[in-house]
C-alpha cells in the first residue's frame, strides 16, 4: 500500500512500506488504553520524524485572555501579500494537562508549521486546564483564541482577516462544545468555515465518566444534557469532519457511533467521517507534518474543499 499524497496514493515503495509497517506495529503494541505509557510511546514514534520549525515565521505567545495560559502561537506569519485561511489547533490533554509547546518542542509546533506549509496561517493555543471545583467552559477555549486571532492578525501579518476562511481543528470536546453548544453554536457558525473533531466526546448524558471526564464536566448528571453538543452538531450546517481511531478506547468508539446515528436521524445522511486505521487516540495529532504523516493529507483535503466552497460563494 502506497503513501497518501494529495488525495492519491503514490506507487508502493518497498522501503517506505517496511517503515510504515514498523510504525503501525509500534502503535498497535501501545494498545488502546489512554495511559501515560501510550502517550509517551506515541510521541516518541513521531518526534524524530518531524522537520524543524523556522522560528522566523512564528509569532509566539500572543495573549488572547487574562489567564497566564491564554497564549497562542501563530505560524506562517511572514507577509505573503495574499489572503490565507486560519487553521487553529487547541490541544486536548485529557482536559487536565498539555500545552501548545514552545521553540524546539515537537508538539504542537508540528501542527502550526504543517498548516503554514499548506499555505495557511497556523495557530496553536494554550488553554486552561480543568481545576476543581469549577473550570471555565471548554468552548471558551475556542471562542477566545479564534476571536483573538481574527482581531490581532492584521497587525501581525498584513493580510485582510475578513477575507480568510477560518477552519478550527481538533481538541475534541472543546471544539464540539463550541460548534454544537447552545450558547456558542451561532457564534461558531458565523466565525468559522469548518471544524475538525478528532475522536470527540459529544453525548455527555450517555458518556461513561472517568476521572478526566469528571474533572471537565463535573459529577452532576443534571448538567450533562446541557453540556452535550450532539444535538447542535447533528443540526449544524457548518462543514464538520469527524474521526475516530482504530485503537481509540471504547468510549470514543461509542461516542462516534452515537454522533453518526444522530446526524443521520436529523439530516438523513452521514457527516464527513474517517476511521483512522492503525492509529490510537494520540498518534493522529502527533504525526501531522512528519515524514510518516497519513492524517495530514486527510485534513488538508477537507480544508481545501472548504476554501473552494467559500471561494465559489
Amino acid at each position: 500500500m502506497g503513501r497518501v499524497h494529495g488525495g492519491q496514493r503514490d506507487q508502493a515503495d518497498p522501503e517506505d512500506e517496511r517503515r510504515m509497517t514498523m510504525i503501525r506495529d509500534s502503535i498497535e503494541a501501545l494498545g488502546e488504553a489512554f495511559t501515560p505509557q501510550q502517550i509517551q510511546g506515541s510521541m516518541a514514534i513521531f518526534a524524530p520524524l518531524l522537520p524543524p520549525v523556522d522560528e522566523a515565521t512564528v509569532i509566539r505567545d500572543i495573549a488572547y485572555g487574562p489567564h497566564e495560559r491564554h497564549r497562542l502561537d501563530l505560524f506562517g506569519a511572514a507577509p505573503q501579500g495574499e489572503a490565507r485561511p486560519i487553521v487553529l489547533y487547541i490541544h486536548g490533554g485529557g482536559f487536565v494537562r498539555g500545552d501548545k509547546g514552545g521553540p524546539g518542542d515537537p508538539y504542537y509546533n508540528n501542527i502550526g508549521a504543517w498548516a503554514a506549509r499548506q499555505g495557511a496561517l497556523g495557530g496553536a493555543a494554550h488553554s486552561r486546564h480543568a481545576p476543581p471545583p469549577r473550570r471555565p467552559p471548554g468552548r471558551l477555549r475556542i471562542a477566545a483564541p479564534d476571536g483573538r486571532l481574527r482581531r490581532r492578525i492584521p497587525s501581525d501579518a498584513p493580510v485582510p482577516a475578513q477575507r480568510r476562511p477560518c477552519p478550527a481543528g481538533a481538541a475534541r470536546a472543546p471544539v464540539a462544545g463550541y460548534v454544537g453548544g447552545a450558547k456558542f453554536a451561532d457564534i461558531a457558525a458565523g466565525a468559522l468555515a469548518g471544524a475538525i473533531m478528532l475522536s470527540g466526546l459529544y453525548d455527555i448524558v450517555n458518556l461513561v465518566h472517568g476521572p478526566y471526564e469528571t474533572a471537565y464536566f463535573g459529577s452532576d448528571p443534571a448538567q450533562f444534557e446541557r453540556q452535550s453538543s450532539i444535538e447542535g452538531l447533528a443540526r449544524t450546517t457548518l462543514p464538520c469532519l469527524f474521526t475516530v481511531a482504530e485503537y481509540d478506547p471504547e468510549l470514543f468508539q461509542r461516542q462516534a457511533a452515537l454522533m453518526i446515528a444522530r446526524r443521520v436521524a436529523v439530516q438523513g445522511k452521514w457527516p464527513a467521517f474517517v476511521r483512522l486505521e492503525g492509529q490510537n487516540h494520540i498518534t493522529p495529532v502527533h504525526q501531522i507534518g512528519s515524514s510518516a504523516d497519513e492524517v495530514g493529507p486527510i485534513l488538508a483535503r477537507f480544508i481545501q474543499a472548504i476554501i473552494k466552497d467559500k471561494t465559489n460563494d
